[in-house]
């Protein structure tokens, strides 16, 4: 009896194990989707977006299927603040760096998305990569941001998500299933397109 009760957790561990893991290859493919987003800008050029005007280069985001990793990290505060702690809430954890232009460029972005869905349990927590607090806050200062940061100087973050490019976003819904994966920078008009559906369940 207790060597079948071995074997059945035996394979329920390595059953979550499965679910739980990134899907593999995940950001190997972040080329792959960033040609995918130009080819998809082409199309879309004569298309007018969401607001104004044609649609920009954008990356386009993929369906995924995979547990929210956990991941404590600290905020421009010094508190350390954990990622299931926002369970319940739509969250899009954007890994990004103050030296990556790309990034930079995405932030107004995703800024201006956070503001219009705030009020719906949606949530951006923008992790800064391998850089000091001090050099995040200096370049923060000339930048109207106002979702949480969080500090990531050894790259946890990173490695918590098997991703090792950068600008890289992951749409985490309520139940804490990472539903939506990108490399690159992304536009409004993806941003409303993919990302709000996940809200609105």
């Amino acid at each position: 009896m207790a060597k079948k009760n071995k074997v059945r957790s035996r394979k329920t561990k390595k059953d979550l194990k499965k679910k739980s893991a990134p899907p593999v290859g995940l950001i190997t493919m972040g080329v792959g989707i960033i040609l995918i987003g130009l080819a998809a800008a082409f199309l879309m050029m004569n298309k007018d977006s969401v607001e104004s005007g044609p649609e920009e280069y954008s990356s386009v985001p993929m369906e995924v299927d995979f547990l929210a990793p956990e991941l404590s990290l600290t905020n421009l505060s010094g508190e350390k603040e954990n990622l299931e702690d926002y369970h319940g809430q739509v969250v899009l954890v954007n890994l990004w760096a103050t030296w990556c232009p790309p990034c930079k460029a995405e932030l107004p972005v995703l800024q201006e998305f956070y503001e219009d869905h705030v009020e719906e349990g949606f949530v951006i927590i923008g992790i800064d990569s391998q850089e000091k607090p001090e050099t995040v806050e200096k370049y923060l200062a000339t930048i109207n941001l106002t979702y949480p940061i969080w500090i990531d100087e050894n790259g946890d973050g990173a490695k918590a998500f098997s991703s090792y490019t950068l600008p890289t976003s992951f749409v985490i819904d309520r139940e804490g299933t990472v539903r939506l994966a990108w490399t690159g920078q992304i536009s409004k008009y993806m941003l409303e397109e993919h990302v709000t559906p996940v809200i609105e369940q």
